[in-house]
């Protein structure tokens, strides 16, 4: 065996190898995570579980230390944080004022939306005094 013929032998040896290496990676799915749940209450520190498939895959469900912000607003998803404008006239045929707030951040890949929208009450609505009474 020639010295070139001896290089060119351990080159394939080492590539398909190293090919055989990725294919057993590429045969696992991508980690799919479930939502983040709190150990007690409803923010904190808590655990998520994660899957992936795969028939050669050595592990196939792990579970992962993960932690809630107590300041986000739950009800878009305890994952998701949102930049917020400045709350909006009131409306006075609802008695409510609204401002949108835009994606700032979604934890561990969450499914947040874009934008969201919230409303609340006015508060005490200032109605105009009436100016003193007119005698004629």
């Amino acid at each position: 065996l020639s010295l070139k013929a001896l290089a060119l032998s351990l080159a394939l040896t080492f590539q398909t190898t190293g090919d055989k290496k990725k294919m057993k990676k590429s045969d696992c799915g991508e980690w799919q995570w479930s939502v983040c749940v709190p150990t007690s209450g409803d923010c904190g520190l808590g655990t998520r579980e994660g899957t992936r498939s795969g028939i050669e895959c050595k592990q196939t469900m792990k579970t992962q230390r993960c932690k809630i912000p107590c300041n986000w607003k739950k009800q878009f998803g305890a994952e998701c944080k949102y930049q917020f404008q400045a709350w909006g006239e009131c409306d006075l045929n609802t008695a409510l004022k609204t401002r949108t707030g835009n994606l700032k951040r979604a934890l561990h890949n969450a499914d947040c939306q874009k934008t969201v929208t919230i409303s609340k009450p006015c508060g005490k609505l200032i109605k105009p005094k009436p100016q003193g009474k007119i005698f004629f």
